[in-house]
């Protein structure tokens, strides 16, 4: 098959809606709740800078997240299976979310009402930022003239090489998303500790605590430097890229120190700043901020 196929992603992917119309990426988002009964699309209903000022405005109030329908997924696939386009359709981990499997569903669904449809869907392994710089380098690929199993197959061989370090403002929200422990969220309220966090093929490892914001986030870009190291490549090998929640000024200066360790053992490096969707926002806070890393496809 040549280079003419379409890349699909959920909204955790959490890239920005300009940045995915310019690369043609179509994204089916998740909903997200603040009353356990209303549910609205990410971006399309509720835009991202609003969802996080009302967590901000309304700390005490722990939003819910649904993941893409069936129908959604459906809706999605079906333009292009009409039009005998492939579909490359990479997912939110499935430790994470059942989105995966509502898109099999509706690609089931689909080969019944269109049996030539070609449609793969993939499970990224990972989330957000770093779900986000794999379908860019899906979108890389295709942009070079790659073929669709050509990038498939490459983006399958480099999600294993991904990495987010990331932390957070508190516990509070981790704990009530169920992705940490009761008894370390509890703990973690009572010291005001801010845990920092690897996620590495859809699982989470605690990587340290720290009482202050600066400190926790320097350690951040230590794991991230300790990560390049033990791989012993050149940093051209790898995209980077900073995620945040709620602020951008904070986000702008954590980048600035980024570059800053980067700079001086690699000379100039690309760093771009994407905020994170709701999906995630949902577990983390408003306050999440962190680092995503995969090797590129094209090298």
């Amino acid at each position: 098959m040549d280079s003419n196929f379409q890349i699909i992603s959920d909204g955790s992917c959490d890239l920005p809606p300009e940045l995915a119309e310019k690369k043609h990426i179509r994204v089916v988002p998740f909903y997200v709740s603040f009353d356990n009964k209303n549910y609205q699309k990410e971006i399309e209903e509720i835009g991202i800078r609003e969802f996080y000022q009302k967590m901000v405005d309304n700390p005490g109030v722990y939003p819910k997240s649904s993941l893409p329908s069936i129908q959604d997924y459906y809706d999605a696939f079906e333009t292009y299976a009409r039009e005998k386009v492939p579909v490359f359709c990479i997912c939110i981990t499935t430790k994470f979310s059942g989105s995966m499997q509502s898109a099999l569903s509706a690609k089931e669904l689909i080969l019944e009402d269109y049996p030539e449809a070609v449609i793969t869907v993939m499970d990224a392994t990972v989330n957000t930022v770093l779900q986000g710089l794999l379908v860019l380098e899906a979108a890389a690929m295709q942009e070079s003239g790659a073929g669709y199993e050509e990038t498939i197959a490459r983006i399958k061989e480099i999600r294993s090489s991904g990495r987010i370090f990331f932390t957070v403002g508190n516990m509070e929200y981790l704990k009530a998303g169920g992705r940490i422990g009761k008894v370390a969220g509890a703990a973690g309220a009572l010291l005001g500790i801010k845990p920092i966090i690897t996620l590495k093929e859809g699982e989470i490892f605690p990587s340290g605590i720290g009482r202050v914001r600066k400190k926790t986030m320097l350690k951040t870009i230590d794991l991230l430097l300790a990560y390049l190291h033990e791989r012993a490549t050149d940093i051209s090998r790898y995209s980077i890229a900073v995620g945040y929640g709620y602020d951008m000024a904070e986000a702008q200066e954590y980048r600035a120190l980024v570059l800053e360790r980067l700079r001086g053992e690699y000379g100039e490096v690309a760093l771009p700043v994407y905020q994170i969707g709701a999906t995630i926002g949902v577990h983390t806070g408003p306050y999440p901020i962190g680092l995503g890393i995969v090797e590129k496809a094209l090298l």
